[in-house]
């Protein structure tokens, strides 16, 4: 976990973040059995090489007993499993156990396995991740809301070292058609401000920016984007930074169950340039089916 409740600042984040498919070529494919089984094949294509990576991914639900498997194999040979067990033990907890496999001979393989803890009630939302074999590392955050008003923190804990290796803060406020969120991360070294706002049914907005003394540009960088739907099943966004990136994005629902997205990325500052180390600009598609 990188922020304090990733859901602060959500809005923002994903007008600014979703739907620009400008790095290569994904399609997905969902099946469901009449068993309740969900079948998921997806690859993608980077655009700056020929490698196509890959996943199968089998998720299996028994709500009676609020218990969720889901197994998934990649083209790299990494076996992920997630075992997952909501409102069982107490209402608004849920539990999951997440572990992944990647046999390699030479290196000896490589194992992660993370237990993961979320409780949610009204006002209040905390979670804790347990991270078993790199540390092993204790992370926890917890959200706190009252009348619109939103305060959070996280911190991570070395049990091994014994020691808080990383800490951050978190502060917003959100209402039904704007919210705005302040982060002081990498233990209050950098900061970011996210707004969101719903300007109207069809039309929305929001801006990001982000003070980091290791990055260029007097160490701020600045992103301001926009969402607007052309009718129930299409929408186009568009965002641009202050290092003069462009980005345009378009979805369309072809038909129930076929969703079509194009994205581009175009570097404003050298429009006429080439750059041997790889394409100026950008430009992917994306196709999801699901039955």
């Amino acid at each position: 976990m990188s922020l304090p409740q990733p859901d602060l600042g959500k809005s923002s984040t994903d007008l600014l973040q979703k739907d620009y498919p400008f790095q290569g070529t994904a399609l997905e494919i969902k099946t469901k059995t009449p068993s309740g089984v969900v079948f998921k094949v997806a690859g993608n294509r980077a655009s700056h090489n020929s490698v196509i990576l890959g996943d199968l991914e089998a998720k299996m639900n028994h709500k009676k007993h609020g218990l969720t498997f889901t197994s998934t194999w990649t083209t790299a040979n990494v076996l992920k499993t997630q075992v997952e067990l909501d409102n069982q033990v107490a209402q608004g907890l849920k539990l999951d156990l997440t572990t992944s496999l990647a046999p390699n001979k030479e290196k000896g393989g490589n194992k992660t396995a993370i237990i993961n803890a979320a409780y949610k009630q009204s006002g209040f939302h905390s979670r804790a991740v347990l991270d078993v074999l790199k540390g092993p590392t204790f992370t926890a955050d917890t959200v706190v809301g009252r009348d619109g008003f939103l305060v959070g923190a996280e911190a991570a804990y070395n049990v091994t070292d014994g020691r808080i290796s990383r800490y951050a803060l978190a502060a917003g406020f959100n209402a039904p058609e704007y919210a705005v969120t302040i982060h002081a991360l990498n233990d209050l070294k950098s900061f970011s401000a996210s707004y969101y706002h719903r300007v109207s049914a069809d039309v929305e907005a929001g801006a990001k920016a982000v003070y980091d003394p290791k990055l260029t540009n007097g160490g701020v960088s600045i992103e301001v984007g926009t969402k607007t739907y052309l009718d129930s099943a299409a929408f186009v966004k568009a965002k641009i930074n202050n290092s003069g990136v462009l980005a345009l994005g378009y979805t369309q629902s072809l038909r129930p169950g076929l969703k079509a997205s194009f994205g581009l990325a175009l570097d404003t500052q050298k429009l006429n340039e080439v750059d041997p180390a790889g394409p100026v600009h950008k430009v992917g598609m994306s196709f999801v089916f699901e039955s």
